[in-house]
């Protein structure tokens, strides 16, 4: 039985993506987490909750979670080109 999504599936599931895309990924990590963590900070401290803090934190973290995680296109646009593969000294022997 063949899916008609099976491609698209597993290539989600792989989750490959290139430097280029895990650097942006990384940075706008930080920069949001940091903005989470403050906010979480700054609402907790005013209305005086850790429950609120920790709500707020968590949430959000698990939102970016949701959102960053999977390999997106836009994070795989600089695929990376590798080098040939050279035979070794033994393989030339054995011809």
């Amino acid at each position: 039985m063949d899916f008609p999504f099976k491609a698209q599936i597993q290539s989600l599931a792989e989750g490959k993506i290139d430097f280029e895309g895990q650097k942006k990924v990384e940075k706008s990590m930080h920069y949001v987490l940091s903005g989470v963590t403050a906010l979480a900070f700054v609402v907790g401290f005013a209305r005086q909750s850790l429950q609120d803090t920790f709500l707020i934190f968590g949430s959000l973290t698990t939102l970016l979670f949701l959102v960053m995680v999977p390999p997106w296109p836009f994070l795989n646009q600089h695929p990376v080109t590798w080098l040939p593969v050279k035979p070794s000294e033994d393989s030339k022997k054995d011809l």
